[in-house]
């Protein structure tokens, strides 16, 4: 796992991206972007993308089960939104 910063990525929009995501051989693509899926024509992507309802770690961290689970039903151009209710 690792961030766009690490990448050097962090410039990049989201269709660069993602397709630095996918050249690069990642599998899966999880960002906090609710408008991605209205953004990019994802039809023909073969990364899959896993959107999270909330962006703040504090939010996050008591549903990460449900992202965990997200991830590892992902298959590829598959895009799940993975809700998270706000405390």
């Amino acid at each position: 796992m690792t961030t766009a910063f690490r990448q050097g990525w962090d410039e990049l929009k989201n269709g660069e991206l993602l397709a630095a995501a996918e050249q690069a051989g990642f599998e899966v693509f999880v960002t906090t972007d609710q408008n991605l899926s209205y953004q990019q024509n994802l039809a023909n992507r073969s990364i899959a993308i896993v959107v999270l309802g909330q962006q703040q770690w504090p939010t996050v961290r008591p549903h990460i089960q449900r992202v965990v689970d997200a991830v590892n039903a992902a298959t590829p151009g598959s895009f799940t939104e993975v809700e998270i209710p706000f405390r």
